[in-house]
């Protein structure tokens, strides 16, 4: 059997905080929604076990100990378990403890994609999510028996689950113990299974899940929503259900953490005489002023109309590039005017800088500079 501490990745040291990561990101990996090899599905089985025995602390305990336990008192007292392990492998002894296994198992997780627009994010947003997933069956209430009627005890194993055979081997006749054929383990068999979920306790539906998606959230982000997912088995308890964000691309904004991004286009002679403009932002509209002499590349910051931080207080800001757009067609007139202008306001000459590609460029340099 795989050591469980190697089936997570972690050391047998690890934090409760440690291993919960550790399941998380391989769960993530491996889950038959996100990877549906079968290689990956006996994987997530393993993981998910492992997680099931290290994230509880007892059962962590007797599995760090190991069979080896009852010797470490070196005392008559400590033999008790050798008496378990014996039976465990043999069946001999009192009869076995550990019962028939449970028809109630918990449901898979569930993985959806939600797309977002950007002005949705600023103070988020509520969807009702339509899933097709597993609910439990209405008739039988997860019994998986029909209504009125209740599962009896298997005639084969007599509700014990299990089968003992006695076997010859070199230390004489010897008793072990296979799960049963004829219930499965269950200890029980449904005689008259529910006609509407076929004995399963569940049938697949289509259900409403409200969603308040918080403000903030950016693409590739997970939102896990416990109890969320199907239904397990014969009524077992829900799975989690996983949102994972998508945020469509917009074509004036854009982001860059909390912060907004866009461009503002200026005519010449609104940036050599300044104005003040409204533009409409994501969430209304705002006035943005522009000072005389203003230049290409320059950036506007308005404070607090970017995007409200997913953890923390407040929003991020609103940047604003300013582009200066130069005439193409000038008449007569206008360009008289432009050489009168020119010559009485001699300019320096024309001279090398280093490239830049785009207008954003020259802004991100500006920043981190």
């Amino acid at each position: 059997m795989a050591d469980h501490y190697e089936v997570l990745g972690v050391s047998r040291e690890a934090t409760t905080d440690e291993i919960k990561k550790a399941y998380r990101r391989l769960a993530r990996q491996l889950h038959p929604d996100v990877n549906p090899g079968a290689d990956a599905s006996e994987k997530f089985k393993l993981v998910t076990h492992a997680y099931d025995v290290l994230s509880d602390a007892k059962q962590r305990q007797k599995y760090d100990l190991g069979p080896q336990a009852g010797f470490d008192g070196g005392g008559a007292g400590n033999f008790g378990n050798f008496g378990d392990i014996f039976e465990t492998f043999f069946g001999g002894g009192g009869g076995s403890t550990r019962g028939p296994r449970s028809r109630r198992e918990r449901g898979q997780d569930a993985l959806i994609r939600v797309e977002l627009d950007l002005d949705e994010i600023i103070f988020g947003t509520h969807r009702d999510l339509e899933v097709d997933t597993a609910i439990m069956c209405e008739t039988c209430s997860g019994t998986c028996c029909r209504p009125g009627t209740s599962p009896i005890t298997c005639d084969i194993c007599h509700g014990t689950g299990s089968i003992q055979r006695a076997v010859r081997s070199l230390l004489g006749n010897v008793m072990t113990s296979s799960p049963c054929g004829s219930c499965r383990g269950y200890g029980t068999i449904i005689a008259t299974p529910c006609m509407t979920c076929q004995g399963q306790g569940r049938v697949r539906a289509r259900r409403t899940v409200p969603v308040d998606i918080p403000a903030g959230v950016d693409t590739g982000l997970r939102l896990q929503m416990p109890g969320s997912g199907e239904v397990g088995p014969a009524g077992g308890p829900n799975g989690d259900l996983y949102l994972e964000m998508k945020v469509r691309h917009h074509d004036v904004f854009s982001r860059d953490g909390d912060d907004l991004l866009c461009t503002l286009e200026v005519p010449m002679t609104s940036a050599i005489l300044g104005t003040t403009v409204t533009v409409a932002a994501l969430d209304g509209d705002i006035e943005v002023e522009i000072k005389a002499g203003v230049q290409s590349s320059e950036v506007l910051t308005i404070k607090e109309r970017g995007v409200t931080r997913l953890r923390g207080a407040g929003r991020g800001d609103l940047r604003v590039g300013v582009q200066v757009l130069t005439p193409t067609r000038l008449d007569h007139k206008e360009r008289d005017l432009i050489e009168q202008f020119a010559a009485r306001h001699a300019a320096p000459a024309p001279s090398l800088s280093q490239f830049q590609q785009g207008l954003f460029a020259k802004i991100r340099d500006r920043f981190r500079g």
